[in-house]
């Protein structure tokens, strides 16, 4: 089934359409607003929200890209709102839990490298500033390409450029800094 199709039906009501639309996307959507409030219980209000909205508007919804890629900004948007709003942005990097569904089988010393690998990531994101983090998360994990990404934050896409490569490069310092310390 199509993107539009897809929505179409949830605007109709079709409830096979609408737990398709959210085992489909839930895991995409919880990953992408995890990495934007790095706030495990924020990130589940960010989907929920985008969830009841997509519910309660998807007659008006018009894709003009991907699903993934509108659901993408959906969530920044609510992050952004949210973490404005709550006054969180200081707050975030403390010891949060991290749910991580690979979909593989770790032998317990491999799980632990893993699991310090992403803390290790995690905390180094924390740091970024929002408008990096931001622009990092949603060019990789939400596949959004540098212009629409520009349309979103209301930055030209050479800004946009920026503060991804700088998000980049810091992520790097931070991560070969975190490396060097152990």
């Amino acid at each position: 089934m199509s993107d539009i199709d897809l929505v179409r039906k949830i605007g109709q009501g079709d409830k096979q359409a609408l737990t398709a639309f959210y085992h489909g996307y839930r895991d995409i959507m919880l990953r992408l607003a995890l990495s934007l409030a790095v706030d495990v219980n924020l990130a589940e209000d960010i989907v929920h929200d985008v969830l009841l909205s997509i519910v309660r508007s998807a007659r008006h919804i018009k894709l003009k890209t991907s699903l993934k890629s509108y659901l993408a900004a959906s969530i920044a948007n609510r992050a952004r709102t949210l973490l404005r709003d709550s006054k969180r942005l200081e707050l975030m990097g403390e010891n949060h839990d991290l749910d991580v569904n690979t979909g593989q089988i770790y032998q317990p010393d491999q799980w632990l490298i893993l699991t310090e690998s992403i803390r290790q990531l995690r905390d180094a994101m924390a740091q970024l500033p929002y408008e990096q983090r931001e622009a990092v998360n949603l060019h990789i994990q939400g596949e959004m390409t540098f212009r629409q990404i520009a349309d979103l934050q209301g930055e030209s896409t050479n800004t946009v450029q920026g503060r991804y490569r700088y998000g980049l490069k810091k992520l790097r310092a931070l991560l070969i800094k975190s490396e060097v310390k152990q």
